[in-house]
């Protein structure tokens, strides 16, 4: 039987290789035409924090967004798997405040920041772990924003049956043009349902997200918001100075982007209506962004002076553990 997958990065230790990256990375419009596909774009997997964007867009249409007076870092921070960095942290407190609710009302559970450094913190003051630094917070709090809104429970807002998993529902089935009540579901790591569908499918769905192909106006202008957002924060769907951001910031907000879970990462090339879907096999984030970064330049949306440089910014030297580079990451995309 033929794997799905095919060779898209190579790991170096010096001079020979050590390890070997296989996955699958497919190109489509917003016309549902696929414009590259390297491995199985059949292929159905999860792409599980990837997803965010198109759960975020309820967020914005139904009015919850405005009714709370959020700003363009909460639209942000509502599409990201964050580091709970100093300011990703404050802005989700402030969100629950405007929504009278405490950190309990989070379906995610309790966890630590990223960062070692902010970890020490919180365990030199006394701290300990907190639903509000899971990395899903801020998708969590705008799906209590629109329960809220739409007058429905708050409790269990997690729950399939529940009026905004519902809306969620609908709105990718628009992105999809199928329907996604249809599609293969398990729990995310958020506790949250979680969809599996193939690369082809994710990556239709985001260049009708980039193109903002809907119906509705107001599901239009939502979309539109929230590519906003992200464009001018981009710090906030992860941390500062990270892949994500480093990417929006190297392509002028041209292209988007949100990484998931085992090796999978969206994009969003807004002015082509584009959609990216890279998954790598093994579920590493390792390499994942260079691989990105690489399909930038094979479609050419940057030079090839301009993809070296930012496949480096994103990957980097693999270092020992006294931070002395001892080897890297090689991007080899098929021809």
């Amino acid at each position: 039987m033929q794997s799905p997958f095919v060779q898209l990065a190579e790991i170096y230790r010096g001079p020979a290789v050590e390890s070997i990256h296989h996955g699958i990375a497919v190109v489509m419009d917003s016309n549902g035409r696929q414009v590259l596909a390297m491995g199985d774009p059949a292929f159905v997997t999860f792409p599980r924090s990837s997803l965010k964007p198109y759960q975020a867009v309820a967020l914005v249409e139904t009015g919850a967004a405005d009714a709370l007076g959020l700003s363009e870092e909460h639209l942000a921070l509502s599409c990201a798997s964050h580091s709970a960095e100093d300011f990703q942290v404050a802005l989700v407190r402030d969100w629950l405040a405007r929504m009278g609710l405490s950190e309990s009302s989070l379906v995610c559970g309790p966890d630590m920041p990223r960062a070692a450094v902010d970890q020490a913190k919180i365990y030199r003051a006394g701290g300990d772990r907190s639903r509000i630094y899971h990395n899903c917070s801020g998708k969590h709090c705008g799906f209590l924003s629109v329960a809220q809104k739409l007058g429905a429970p708050v409790a269990g807002y997690g729950d399939p049956a529940h009026p905004t998993q519902k809306l969620y529902l609908e709105i990718l089935s628009e992105l999809l043009g199928s329907d996604a009540g249809r599609l293969q579901a398990g729990v995310d790591g958020c506790g949250l349902p979680a969809l599996a569908l193939s690369m082809e499918a994710m990556a239709g769905a985001a260049a009708r997200w980039a193109a903002r192909k809907v119906a509705s106006p107001a599901r239009r202008v939502a979309i539109e918001r929230l590519q906003a957002a992200i464009a001018k924060y981009p710090d906030h769907l992860s941390g500062r100075d990270q892949a994500t951001s480093r990417i929006v910031r190297a392509t002028n907000g041209r292209v988007l982007l949100k990484g998931g879970a085992e090796g999978f990462v969206v994009g969003f090339v807004l002015d082509q209506g584009l959609g990216i879907a890279v998954k790598l096999a093994d579920g590493a984030s390792r390499a994942k962004m260079g691989v990105f970064a690489a399909l930038l330049g094979r479609l050419g949306l940057l030079d090839a002076a301009s993809t070296a440089a930012l496949v480096d910014a994103v990957e980097g030297d693999i270092a020992d553990s006294n931070g002395k580079p001892v080897g890297r990451i090689a991007v080899t995309l098929p021809a």
